[in-house]
């Protein structure tokens, strides 16, 4: 099997994934019942409205608008975020580089040329990012974890957080396993200086090639001296959001999916009225929704996502965060602004 492919756990990491509470019969399970296809979808029927039912719009006729920050010369003492598109992203929170799902080949695919990145988004390489403390991988599927990507940051990556089983893949493409922390949901990896991550659930499935729920999906929350952070993978809406505003709320940021969805995948991938509703579970101050203005994955209109939310949190007073593609996102900064960019785009 070719590499991009990756590679199931066996082994001592087999032995440890059944050993997990979260792994029944044979595969991952989410807290509760959780179809891969909505009642009434079958696999015939959604594949047939995504491929001959198509929205007009599910691609941007113009480029998308993107700014290119050298990020190797923000200073560490910054608190920032900038946005790859999709579900890719940087920080610096207090001293710490974070990169989460990175995505640089222009493709979410294993076919090449199968999901190709919109016009204007990929204008970030590997060699743009400086060294990197924490690298998170939310979950396995091809548009959050690169195969092309991973191998060419590997010089650059000190520590990889990841879900039980996931670690099998990184293992394949080169990176030691000394650098690999896989985890299990509500476990913490505790750094210096009060900085933690809280490996959390997410409701969402896995897998690459034939493998399925063979690794484990999640979200996080980073808590570091001065912000808590809340990265939620890929998730469909569940109590989980709640539990986690009890348990470690507020939030100073929700970044939360909100994109490639469909009516046929309700368990797996939010509405943006359900990412309202996560956001208000989480306790959070401000909004920044992702995966979205990258690939398309679902049958919606290219900037949908982002109108339909924009519309809904202008309607109740929420804080959203849409910045461009490269934008520095300053966390400091209660009030930045900004500008609805996908409206300037056909």
């Amino acid at each position: 099997m070719t590499p991009q492919f990756g590679q199931s756990p066996k082994g001592e990491r087999l032995a440890r994934i059944i050993q997990s509470p979260n792994y029944k019969d044979g595969k991952f399970q989410n807290s509760h019942h959780t179809p891969q296809l909505t009642e009434g979808y079958g696999y015939t029927k959604a594949l047939y409205e995504y491929l001959f039912n198509k929205s007009i719009s599910i691609k941007p006729q113009d480029s998308i608008p993107s700014i290119k920050t050298d990020l190797k010369a923000i200073p560490l003492t910054e608190n920032i975020l900038v946005w790859f598109g999709h579900s890719s992203y940087y920080m610096q929170v207090d001293g710490k580089r974070i990169l989460v799902d990175p995505v640089f080949s222009g493709n979410a695919s294993p076919i090449p040329g199968g999901t190709r990145a919109f016009k204007g988004t990929d204008i970030y390489t590997p060699s743009d990012l400086p060294e990197i403390d924490y690298l998170l991988i939310s979950h396995d599927h091809y548009d959050h974890l690169d195969y092309k990507t991973l191998v060419a940051l590997r010089p650059k990556i000190r520590n990889i957080v990841c879900g039980l089983g996931v670690g099998a893949h990184l293992e394949r493409w080169g990176y030691s396993p000394e650098l690999i922390i896989e985890k299990d949901w509500d476990q913490t990896i505790e750094g210096e200086n009060g900085f933690l991550i809280h490996i959390l659930p997410a409701r969402h499935f896995s897998g690459r090639a034939l493998s399925a729920n063979n690794t484990l999906w999640a979200s996080y929350l980073l808590k570091t001296e001065s912000h808590r952070i809340y990265i939620g993978g890929d998730s469909g809406y569940d109590d989980h959001f709640a539990r986690i505003g009890k348990s470690f709320g507020p939030v100073d940021i929700a970044i939360l999916e909100n994109g490639q969805y469909d009516a046929a995948w309700k368990y797996i991938h939010m509405q943006p009225e359900e990412v309202i509703k996560a956001f208000k579970d989480l306790g959070a101050k401000k909004l920044f929704p992702v995966h979205s203005s990258k690939f398309a994955l679902a049958n919606h209109a290219w900037n949908e996502p982002l109108e339909r939310i924009s519309g809904i949190a202008r309607s109740e007073n929420i804080p959203l965060m849409t910045p461009l593609i490269g934008e520095v996102v300053e966390l400091d900064n209660p009030h930045q602004i900004f500008r609805n960019w996908w409206k300037e785009v056909k």
